[in-house]
């Protein structure tokens, strides 16, 4: 097969950044948002201060390119205000800090207990597998045997 003009022949099929795969096929932006913990706005923040053109191909950059990125992602709190940050006056040690990766999931999970062991209202909502952020539950999030109504029989 030929190559097409959007690859090269030092094309990455694969790139790694923070612990993501990523496809070679992405653009840069939409790429760097496959990394749990970094979302649209944050992958344009990103790759604008990284230099790199937003619709570059991922499997097109140079190593020191996906250098760039990668530290760029890492360091993402750095770059930006307090209040487009993810973890803001973090519970233990009152930090403002930018979680990605398995290191979001890992704090999610221990809030998540915590709420659990101090019996607070969210954390028996979640024991109890329902609706935790105020939502309606009388038509929607329903489990168990459905429910209808039965016809009378003639």
């Amino acid at each position: 097969m030929g190559e097409t003009e959007d690859q090269n022949e030092d094309f990455n099929y694969i790139v790694r950044i923070a612990g993501s795969d990523i496809a070679g096929e992405k653009s840069a932006v939409v790429g760097v948002q496959s990394v749990k913990g970094i979302g649209k706005r944050a992958a344009e923040i990103v790759v604008k201060k990284a230099g790199i053109p937003w619709m570059a191909k991922m499997g097109n950059l140079s190593d020191e390119d996906v250098k760039k990125l990668e530290s760029m992602t890492l360091n993402y709190a750095d770059n930006v205000p307090a209040w487009a940050l993810n973890r803001q006056h973090d519970y233990e040690t009152g930090v403002d800090t930018h979680l990605i990766g398995n290191e979001l999931e890992m704090t999610q999970k221990d809030d998540i207990n915590r709420l659990k062991m101090i019996r607070c209202y969210r954390g028996i909502r979640h024991e109890n597998h329902q609706k935790v952020r105020g939502q309606r539950t009388r038509s929607n999030g329903r489990t168990g045997l459905t429910l209808g109504v039965s016809k009378k029989r003639r």
